[in-house]
This record gives structure tokens, sequence and C-alpha cells, in this order.
């Protein structure tokens, strides 16, 4: 039986946050990274963008208030309600955190 692919989800909103106006938008952060994760792992991830200002489910509006709240340099990019990355987000810190539970790349398998 297939395993449900991992979700990424990207919060953000359409304005850039303050200290991270050179940074790509939170937007671009999610469609960079649906790219490059997809390269390396396929459809084990799904990659989703959250806007802080109107967020859907539950556990988003509650994380969507923290984000606001604790001035949170967004993109916050979190896997398994952990902030893996935050304002920049780098690669190689989602890639491993993927690979730490268990994911492994579309060439390997």
């Amino acid at each position: 039986m297939a395993k449900a692919p991992v979700n990424v989800q990207v919060y953000g909103a359409e304005e850039r946050c303050a200290s991270c106006v050179n940074f790509p938008s939170a937007q671009e952060t999610a469609s960079w990274l649906e790219a490059a994760l997809g390269r390396k792992f396929g459809d084990a991830v799904n990659v989703r963008y959250i806007d802080i200002h109107d967020p859907e489910g539950t556990d988003e509006k509650a994380f969507s208030r923290r984000v606001i709240e604790e001035d949170l340099w967004y993109p916050v990019v979190v896997i398994d309600h952990e902030i893996v990355g935050e304002g920049n987000p780098k690669l190689n810190a989602i890639q491993r955190k993927l690979e730490e539970m268990g994911l492994s790349s579309v060439d390997e398998k």
C-alpha cells in the first residue's frame, strides 16, 4: 500500500514581510519548492501555499495566527508541525527533514 504524501506547507501573504522584501514571495517559494521537491521525491511530497490572512482549516488558522503574532518572517515552511524554513528557506534543510521522515530520492528507488 502506498504511503500518503508528506505535506509541506508554505505560509505567507501576498505582501512580503518588511524584513523579507528582497526574498521571493511565499507563493513563488511554494512554486519553487513544488518543482524542486517534485524532482527529488516525486509524488511523495505535496506542497501547499497557505495565505496567513485567509487560512482554511483549523490547524492552518492557528498557525497563521502564530506567524502574525510572533512576527515570523515569511514564507514559513512547515513539515509535520515543525518550522523548517523561515524568510529565505534553504532547500537542503527541507530535503534533510523529508529524508529524516523516511523519504528517498526517486533516483534511489
